[in-house]
């Protein structure tokens, strides 16, 4: 009989256990867009670190009691360091100081530039799902950005977001891509304006929009330029919106409330 032999024989190997799942990233981010898309894509316990513009109120993309359960810092290497994170995720502007000390450290950077479509914002909201170890849930949640921005069957109506000082975003921006999906007209390129271009008052009185988005009326009430005599004179034929400065401040998640600010003003013209 070869059964007892065979038993014995297969008793004396050693065993092997299963190895265990690769530990998810320790992340740092050092930019505010990011931290927004880590407070849905990665484990609490897996950031170590945010931006310091997460904390500030007049910056913030996330509820400042969820950002305040992080440790911040201003994006020096030092800081960062300290962590001791695995990976540090960053957007286009960060010191070369900064890159070339944590590259010295041998801590992985991923960098990642100012998405200008929706598109694009979904495709980082799926590779920063990714990097962190968990895609399926940056695919939920590009999906909710996408419904949220979903194109309105609605004429068009003239528009444009303006900042203090007479800043506007612009052609080819994040901003007026959401214009555009909201029911608007942007008028930006009306006026011969590119990205992030200043508007003289000049222009504006000459060919006013529909609807005036003032970052500033939301923020402060009201700026020397919405105040001013010649603006308040369009008062007939120009409505002014509050829209605040921190949906402009980055894509992600941030889109989901700018589309919802965006289309209850659009609702006020009918389809």
């Amino acid at each position: 009989m070869l059964i007892r032999p065979l038993a014995i024989a297969l008793a004396a190997l050693p065993l092997v256990s299963a190895a265990p799942p690769p530990r998810p990233p320790r992340i740092v981010s050092i930019n505010p867009c990011i931290d927004a898309v880590l407070m849905h894509v990665a484990d609490p316990a897996q950031i170590a670190g945010i931006s310091h513009y997460s904390q500030d109120p007049r910056a913030t993309s996330i509820p400042l009691a969820q950002a305040r359960r992080f440790a911040a810092t201003s994006g020096t290497a030092e800081e960062v360091v300290a962590l001791a994170p695995d990976m540090v995720l960053t957007g286009p502007h960060v010191a070369p100081a900064t890159i070339a000390a944590l590259t010295r450290m041998k801590i992985r950077i991923v960098q990642y530039p100012v998405p200008d479509t929706v598109a694009e914002s979904e495709e980082q909201v799926r590779d920063i799902a990714r990097v962190v170890g968990h895609p399926q849930r940056g695919t939920a949640l590009a999906a909710r950005i996408a419904a949220a921005a979903r194109p309105a069957a609605v004429t068009p109506v003239p528009a444009l977001i303006w900042q203090s000082g007479g800043l506007v975003p612009g052609s080819g921006t994040l901003s007026a891509d959401l214009l555009r999906r909201a029911g608007f007209r942007d008028m930006s390129a009306t006026y011969g304006l590119k990205k992030w271009d200043v508007l003289p008052l000049e222009y504006l009185v000459a060919r006013p929009p529909r609807v005036l988005l003032s970052t500033a009326a939301a923020d402060v009430g009201e700026d020397r330029m919405t105040s001013h005599p010649a603006v308040r004179r369009l008062a007939g034929r120009i409505t002014v919106a509050p829209y605040p400065t921190r949906l402009m401040n980055c894509g992600g998640p941030t889109i989901i409330a700018a589309m919802a600010r965006l289309r209850q003003v659009r609702g006020g013209f009918g389809a």
